[in-house]
């Protein structure tokens, strides 16, 4: 959804890729960049990471991997430079395509409101409609934080996180 909206807000368009994945290159500030669907299960994610960083020379500092996050409330976003999987598989798949758990990764609160054994149809279906303003929100606030990622790199991007995050989740939470 994230990727999805911030193709949309610069007129970018998937296509398939010769990997297992969708992809579209652009520029941003004279900054170029490319965004990658993968198209497999998503514990097999890596492979597309790690075909794209190969074929187009990208250095590890230059990858953010964007990562729904069940350990995190609803629509909180939190920014990791290195790390362990957190039981997701897609990051698993990334680290060990990878051979390193050193690459920069945005991940996006989907909360945990779901019954045991029950996780794969949560994290498939539609938020709660309780639920989809902050969802919104935060990934209007996801797109800007790549958009300072694309331009600034990490730092950035950090420092815009820093004093704007607080100001989102307080504007939602206390809207008077």
């Amino acid at each position: 959804m994230i990727l999805d909206s911030f193709a949309e807000k610069h007129k970018l368009n998937f296509t398939p890729d010769k990997g297992d994945y969708y992809s579209v290159g652009s520029s941003l500030s004279a900054s170029h960049f490319y965004l990658i669907k993968p198209t497999t299960y998503m514990n097999l994610s890596g492979i597309a990471v790690a075909h794209l960083m190969e074929t187009k020379k990208i250095e590890i500092n230059n990858l953010l991997i964007i990562a729904d996050d069940i350990n995190l409330p609803t629509g909180k976003i939190r920014f990791r430079e290195s790390g362990g999987d957190g039981g997701h598989n897609g990051l698993a798949s990334v680290i060990y395509s990878l051979g390193t758990n050193k690459f920069n990764r945005l991940r996006f609160g989907v909360g945990n409101n779901f019954a045991e054994g029950e996780m794969p149809d949560y994290v498939l279906n539609n938020f709660y409609e309780n639920e989809k303003e902050i969802v919104r929100l935060a990934i209007s606030f996801s797109v800007v934080l790549i958009e300072k990622f694309i331009t600034g790199g990490k730092k950035e991007m950090m420092n815009y996180y820093s004093k704007e995050a607080n100001n989102l989740f307080n504007k939602f939470n206390n809207p008077n």
